[in-house]
């Protein structure tokens, strides 16, 4: 699995979709797949600007890799949020057949992000949503880094600001140099 890192609007989507197209692997968005469901629990957290509870989002990333167990390799967007749903993604391993190969962080400054997100239009990308989105991915980020780094699974950190073909290059670059694409 190639799990991308990064707050709302640094371009997961975007480079997760472009891996898939190009490796034929399968992209597997968080966000997607809880704008997706009809849970109203989910639906209330995302307007809010909240984390969704993490029991519920593993529960929806399981199916989902249950889905892609005939696919090669699978990139997870936005996945895992928490601290608790990174240990339940390395400790269930077995269950999904699949262990983390890297984990891509895409480093984008606020000022970027803001304008991305402005063109993205969605009705939840509020300026205020968004600042808290930004405190919140902050706070969970550095602890799930640090048990990744004790796991031993690998991190890059890729500068995600520039056009999406110029942040592809990057990963592909990153990607290839570690045998993974």
């Amino acid at each position: 699995m190639i799990l991308f890192f990064g707050p709302a609007g640094a371009g997961k989507s975007v480079q997760g979709q472009f891996l898939a197209a190009r490796q034929g692997w399968r992209w597997l968005s968080a966000g997607q797949l809880l704008r997706d469901t009809r849970d109203a629990e989910v639906l209330v957290a995302q307007q809010e600007g909240k984390l969704v509870v993490p029991e519920k989002i593993n529960e929806i990333m399981g199916q989902a890799l249950g889905r892609a167990k005939d696919i090669s390799k699978v990139i997870l967007d936005g996945y895992p949020r928490t601290l608790e749903q990174a240990k339940w993604l390395v400790e269930s391993r077995t269950k999904h057949g699949r262990s983390i190969g890297l984990v891509i962080v895409l480093e984008v400054p606020r000022a970027e992000l803001m304008n991305r997100l402005k063109l993205r239009g969605r009705v939840d990308d509020t300026p205020e949503v968004i600042d808290e989105r930004l405190r919140i991915y902050r706070q969970e980020m550095y602890p799930i880094l640090s048990y990744f780094t004790e796991q031993g699974i690998n991190i890059a950190h890729i500068d995600g600001a520039g056009t999406p073909g110029q942040v592809h290059d990057k990963v592909i670059e990153e990607l290839t140099a570690r045998k993974l694409a």
